[in-house]
């Protein structure tokens, strides 16, 4: 379904680290000119594309922005792994959110798109006035970080693309149930093709680094950056999920913004935000999206 200003709209900004510039790309859904802006953040190893179905479902309300996070995507990669962090990735997007020209957005974000989220909405003076995150906390499980480092950076070369699907439904088997069309969906906006043929996964495998880096059997608590978040926050949560526990999930209800939360039955770490239920509670939240 294409919205009334063309469907989606490819864009790129140029980023600042420590060595260099480099490359971030986007895509957009909705009205160019509306002030209300919504910024969507994928995971890990996805990419911004994972917001198409929820994208075009809030065009009429929203001008949804969704980049690829650095080394992911259609964006470039890093020369230096160390820098595939949080903080280079809100530099990042304090560079997207100005090239929107608002002085206010609103934040969803999936598992490590929920984390710039936060670490951007705790920031004194921050333009984030609502934030969405989507199964990630304060707290990441231990036994979560260790499934993630079994598979991040390591993926193989596919002949075809019907492997690469059957890898990517075996690694990302705790989205839930979805239909065929579903995975295969999941599974072209994350391949591209390999120099030497065949397919890869569209990332740089070195983003693996600070990652593993940080895996050391023990659960990883912000509560600190949590806490310092001021604005309206949603939190939804696979009901299976092993990255955001029920408990977490029940004490940010308590401190820090007081979020709201909704949980999904049937499904672990993430909601892929492509199913009704999922939308409407998106949709409830969000400023004239419950229309």
């Amino acid at each position: 379904m294409a919205d009334a200003w063309g469907g989606m709209r490819r864009g790129s900004v140029r980023c600042l680290t420590s060595e260099g510039f480099h490359r971030m790309a986007y895509v957009e859904w909705g009205d160019p000119a509306n002030p209300r802006v919504l910024v969507c953040v994928h995971g890990l190893t996805r990419s911004s594309r994972d917001f198409d179905v929820l994208a075009q479902a809030l065009s009429s309300d929203y001008r949804v922005v969704c980049p690829d996070v650095a080394g992911r995507g259609d964006s470039d990669w890093l020369r230096n792994p160390a820098l595939y962090v949080v903080p280079t990735y809100a530099a990042g997007m304090a560079t997207l959110i100005a090239r929107t020209s608002m002085e206010e957005v609103h934040w969803l974000g999936t598992s490590m798109g929920g984390l710039i989220g936060m670490a951007l909405a705790a920031m004194p003076n921050t333009p984030i006035t609502r934030l969405v995150l989507n199964d990630v906390g304060p707290v990441l499980s231990a036994a979560s970080l260790a499934r993630i480092g079994t598979y991040v950076g390591k993926a193989p070369t596919f002949p075809s693309i019907e492997v690469a699907e059957q890898y990517v439904r075996a690694t990302s088997a705790t989205f839930g149930p979805h239909s065929d069309a579903e995975w295969r969906f999941l599974t072209e906006h994350v391949l591209r093709r390999a120099p030497q043929g065949g397919w890869r996964m569209h990332y740089d495998p070195a983003i693996a680094v600070p990652f593993l880096a940080g895996v050391n059997g023990e659960d990883v608590a912000m509560w600190n950056v949590y806490d310092a978040i001021r604005c309206p926050t949603l939190v939804l949560r696979g009901r299976e999920s092993d990255l955001l526990s029920g408990e977490t999930a029940a004490a940010m209800q308590q401190r820090g913004p007081w979020a709201r939360c909704v949980e999904f039955p049937g499904v672990g770490h993430a909601p892929t935000l492509m199913h009704a239920d999922q939308i409407a509670a998106v949709k409830e939240f969000l400023p004239g999206g419950e229309k």
